[in-house]
């Protein structure tokens, strides 16, 4: 395969909300482009990127594809991202090893939500952009109307560079208002232009000019001069503009039909940065910190993208951001301080691994079964160890319980839920000591289904995904004394122990203490750590619903012993039976946990969330503006948030976001602790029978 330099690779990611065309319009660029000799469809299953079964099912983008193709004697190195927002760990880490963005908006649908999202991604990365209007052939498709909202979204520098021929049935093809030139069909065929497209195209031609001149002081002087400006000014000062994102060219065509393809390729070409016309941004711990874009520089390729791959193992995706890399070599890994052995690498195209000797500097790449490189590392050199700055991911909104189908499942849960969460940064991970139970937390519940098929499908684990349970806790909230005494004899030496524990409540939150203020030996000191072991395995289950006991203390101030049938085991029983009827005495309550919520939200849903709110029994602790939107910060019960990533995206479009965290306990309200209560007391007694 042809090695090319950084100035000759494009890298550009494919940004929308979910539906807009982004696979339908990669299929047509590598069919465009000659890299395929069919134009796959996603409604058959048949589209290069979208080769994951969970894909094809769903009929939704899951995971980045990496489409690789060549126009005008250049590598663009094209990545297609889900839309979806679950699946925003992918959008992120393409997002951050690419150079430009071509946002596309659907003629018929306009700006949605994802759209917005998109946008603000590019925006935050600083990237040029290029917005592409498809699916002008579809029935409502209005050009006009879908420039008036990109314009009003994301401002008047939005600037149309083509005129569609046409409309749904009608859309032939696009008038290019730098050469005033129309093509017709996805041949692209040269042709007069409408004359009910004249005076609209000449008008638009105009403004666009006069926004290309408004850049550069020399063509606005030639401008307001009256003098012509030639086509090689206009497409230099026009690069320009777009690098420094003062303009973003707005194209139009349609992915499904092929139309107006091969001029957003000349488009990305012309217009959007190369791989050398971009700084390396590193690491803020990376003791090297000025790299050059160029195969000279010493090695530093970023791993943005971790899979498990059913032929070849673990495949690790890189970036090459400066120097080059080499098959069958070796690496340092700058983030483990640790050598590495690189073996074949690859070219990816879709699921096709295609054999390369190298991988040179603004080219993107693959290599398998790495030991110990891990997403957001970079390989270097040892002698210069640069450390690229890694992708940030959000933390995770909504979690689910994953428990095993059988007890095979059960052996093999670790290590699959170890794999998924090393190809997905955003997905956690963790055992629940106080419910015993595998939580797994990611972006949102599709996100977790399709983890869950992920499973069964890649490493044959089945499981079951469930609401986690609450983990709430038991207290008292009064002083209380207990008596318990062990007894029994049964011939030979019996058994004795003889306990009385003074409970005290502690503040909310504070860890349990246990005490001894026994005088006189009435209790031997050999025998007070096993009542200490006694009314610790007390603690693991409250009197009221079985649930672990905290903010206590006990001290044992007195009791008796046997000379012959006293033992550790019985003290141990006595001090676990004197700690729970203390519990009994001491007004036991429940307590759930209480979290921090912040939620960013429009202004126009404000009421909408509050008075949701009101039915989580959360209190709104205060709201303040901010870029546009209402920040609300508030207190909810667990119990009632734990699906509240669904919630949010129903309620605000899916335009709401939020964190969430822990906070305190609190006691439970009274009808609300008897229901749990009554389900614990009642699955107890199913569990009996």
């Amino acid at each position: 395969m042809k090695q090319f330099q950084p100035d000759n690779i494009h890298n550009a990611v494919l940004l929308s909300h979910s539906g807009a065309g982004k696979t339908s319009l990669s299929e047509a660029i590598l069919f465009t482009s000659g890299e395929i000799k069919r134009l796959g469809r996603v409604d058959a299953g048949s589209t290069t990127s979208d080769y994951d079964p969970d894909e094809i099912k769903r009929k939704i983008s899951i995971n980045l594809a990496l489409l690789p193709c060549q126009w005008q004697n250049k590598k663009i190195n094209l990545v297609d991202v889900p839309g979806y927002s679950d699946f925003i760990g992918e959008v992120r880490a393409a997002v951050r090893v690419c150079e430009g963005a071509i946002v596309i908006v659907s003629a018929a649908a306009g700006i949605k939500v994802g759209t917005e999202q998109a946008w603000a991604y590019s925006e935050d990365a600083g990237m040029a952009r290029l917005i592409f209007i498809n699916k002008m052939d579809r029935e409502n498709a209005n050009f006009n109307k879908t420039i008036e909202q990109v314009q009003s979204s994301f401002g008047n520098k939005c600037m149309p560079l083509q005129v569609p021929v046409g409309a749904h049935n009608d859309f032939k093809g696009i008038v290019d208002l730098l050469t005033l030139k129309c093509y017709i069909g996805d041949k692209a065929e040269e042709s007069e232009i409408p004359a009910s497209l004249k005076d609209q195209a000449d008008s638009m031609r105009e403004k666009m000019v006069e926004a290309i001149a408004e850049v550069d002081d020399v063509l606005i002087e030639k401008y307001l001069g009256g003098e012509e400006i030639s086509q090689e000014e206009l497409v230099k000062s026009l690069k320009q503009a777009v690098l420094s994102g003062k303009i973003v060219p707005v194209l139009a065509g349609s992915a499904l039909q092929n139309v107006a393809i091969r001029q957003l390729l000349d488009a990305v070409c012309n217009y959007l940065p190369s791989a050398n016309e971009v700084e390396i941004v590193t690491g803020a711990d990376s003791k090297i910190t000025d790299v050059k874009p160029d195969r000279q520089s010493p090695l530093a390729a970023l791993v943005f993208k971790t899979s498990a791959d059913p032929y070849v193992g673990k495949l690790t995706h890189f970036r090459v951001f400066s120097g080059a890399i080499d098959s069958n070599s070796q690496v340092w890994n700058a983030n483990r301080n640790s050598a590495e052995r690189i073996g074949q690498l690859f070219v990816i195209r879709g699921k096709n691994q295609d054999p390369v000797p190298q991988i040179g500097a603004g080219d993107i790449g693959a290599v398998a079964k790495l030991n110990i490189t891990v997403t957001g590392d970079t390989l270097g050199i040892q002698d210069k160890p640069v450390k690229v700055a890694s992708t940030t991911f959000p933390e995770p909104v909504y979690s689910v319980a994953v428990h095993p189908k059988t007890k095979a499942d059960l052996d093999k849960l670790g290590s699959a839920l170890m794999r998924l969460t090393e190809e997905d940064l955003t997905l956690r991970m963790h055992r629940d000591n106080d419910t015993s139970e595998t939580i797994l937390s990611g972006m949102g519940d599709t996100q977790l289904d399709v983890a869950a098929e992920k499973m069964q499908r890649k490493f044959s684990v089945g499981v079951e995904l469930t609401t986690p349970k609450v983990p709430y806790k038991e207290t008292i909230t009064q002083p209380a004394k207990a008596e318990y005494k062990h007894k029994k004899q049964s011939g030979g030496h019996g058994q004795y122990g003889h306990v009385l524990l003074e409970l005290t409540p502690l503040p909310r939150d504070s860890a349990n203490e246990f005490a001894s203020t026994v005088v006189g030996g009435s209790v031997p000191k050999n025998y007070i750590p096993a009542v200490h072991k006694g009314v610790n395995e007390a603690i693991k289950e409250g009197v009221l619903a079985g649930f672990p006991v905290v903010s206590v203390k006990a001290n044992i101030y007195d009791g008796s012993y046997h000379p012959v049938d006293s033992s550790e085991i019985c003290f141990k029983i006595a001090g676990a039976g004197a700690f729970r009827r203390g519990l009994s005495e001491g007004q036991p309550i429940l307590l759930e946990p209480i979290m921090d919520i912040k939620v960013i939200v429009p202004g126009d849903f404000t009421g909408d969330i509050i008075s949701d709110m009101n039915t989580k029994r959360a209190r709104v602790q205060g709201m303040n503006p901010s870029d546009g939107n209402n920040v609300i910060e508030a207190q909810a019960p667990l119990a009632e948030v734990q699906r509240y990533a669904i919630d949010l995206k129903s309620i605000t479009q899916g335009k709401g976001t939020f964190t969430m965290e822990f906070s305190h306990y609190e006691e439970v309200p009274a009808h609300i602790s008897q229901k749990i209560i009554d389900e614990r007391q009642a699955k107890k007694e199913a569990e009996k029978s």
